[in-house]
């Protein structure tokens, strides 16, 4: 008698891959060549694939003059990055740039592997945390926007099968076309289901607005401790996790608060999708709805991880983002989180740099510092 014992393989194995070019700067007498760092770049990518549950058994980052279109690289740098990746026994590599359809492609014929970019490890990460109705719905038409133009390779066999006469289609022709238009009608059925959340959104913003409520969306980088803040300021169950995007739909909660002369105001909260770099068009698209929270509040709480090293980056990205949805207007007080992490003098110094914006230092998850918030909300709303 045979016995099946379960087999558990474990996580993915993946190889991340980086490139670097390098950027000319002009020296005293001759041209140099300095390389643009790329460190933040893979750890950030690390912190993506951790959040997906994949085991990260390699990375490598390759200095390339100029891109080639095959691979982005030469062909010879090509051939090292893929056996590398095969020398860590990885099952996929992912890449911390955008590849186009042809270079996946070449990719996955040299290296024999599974190829990812960031764009869709992305995407995937959304796909796999969508809990609700609307952030499925979204999820599910940056999948299909992004797969699109790249179903023809699935099909470059059969579209060359034997049998054919001239002028006529292929099976595999045919097969391909009849699911670029199936996908292209789902995703105007997705966009359609996607517009209709989008005037509800409007329509229980105006309500809001009716009640004399005001609005307070919580924005920043992704693990920057929003829904933390959202968590302390409001007392609700939000979920907090130190994963990246761990918060994908706006989530909403009442706070009633007393002001100098007894009366009451009503803050609504609103914790909002994190923020990061290059992030793709396809989730900026399909994840408009969400984002626009932020463009319809009367305040904006810029939650800052006032620990990490690349705050710098981080502030850029989400001010960056902040004006492409026409929110760049809206009042905005930022507070610095996680400050029990810094050292005194490390505080002050940043407290200067965001003077203007009125900047409160707290740690949200040891609820410290939380009265400077609310002092900043009472200044700006003036009860």
């Amino acid at each position: 008698m045979k016995v099946l014992y379960p087999v558990n393989p474990g996580p993915p194995k993946v190889f991340l891959a980086g490139i670097r070019t390098t950027a000319k700067t002009n020296g005293s007498r001759k041209t140099q060549t300095a390389a643009i760092p790329l460190i933040d770049e893979i750890t950030e990518l690390a912190g993506l694939a951790d959040t997906l549950g994949l085991n990260v058994v390699g990375t490598e980052t390759a200095v390339v003059r100029e891109k080639a279109p095959r691979y982005g690289m030469g062909s010879g740098k090509a051939r090292e990055l893929a056996e590398k990746a095969l020398a860590a026994e990885a099952e996929c590599m992912i890449f911390d740039r955008e590849l186009s359809p042809s270079q996946q492609r070449n990719w996955e014929e040299l290296s024999g592997l599974a190829v990812l970019d960031r764009q869709e490890l992305i995407i995937r990460i959304f796909a796999s945390r969508a809990k609700t109705r609307e952030a499925e719905l979204q999820a599910e038409l940056a999948e299909l926007l992004y797969a699109l133009p790249r179903l023809s390779h699935k099909y470059i066999d059969l579209s060359r099968q034997r049998g054919g006469r001239y002028g006529t289609r292929g099976a595999g022709e045919t097969r391909l076309e009849t699911d670029r238009r199936r996908i292209r009608q789902r995703i105007g059925f997705l966009r359609g289901e996607i517009e209709m959340v989008r005037r509800s959104r409007k329509l229980q913003h105006k309500q809001r607005e009716k009640q004399g409520a005001l609005i307070c969306a919580l924005v920043g980088y992704t693990n920057a401790g929003k829904s933390s803040l959202h968590r302390a300021l409001t007392g609700s169950d939000v979920l907090v996790e130190d994963k990246l995007f761990a918060t994908l739909d706006p989530t909403a909660r009442r706070v009633n608060r007393l002001g100098p002369s007894g009366e009451r105001k009503s803050i609504v909260f609103v914790d909002t999708v994190g923020f990061i770099r290059r992030l793709p068009h396809n989730l900026v698209d399909a994840f408009r709805s969400t984002l626009e929270e932020a463009a319809q509040a009367n305040l904006l709480i810029y939650v800052l991880d006032a620990a990490d090293p690349e705050w710098k980056d981080h502030n850029e990205v989400v001010l960056g983002v902040l004006r492409e949805l026409g929110a760049g207007e809206i009042p905005l007080i930022t507070v610095l989180n996680k400050t029990d992490l810094l050292k005194p003098e490390e505080l002050a110094s940043l407290k200067g740099v965001f003077s203007g914006n009125e900047g409160a230092g707290i740690s949200a998850k040891n609820r410290e510092g939380l009265e400077s918030v609310w002092n900043l909300i009472e200044k700006t709303f003036k009860f």
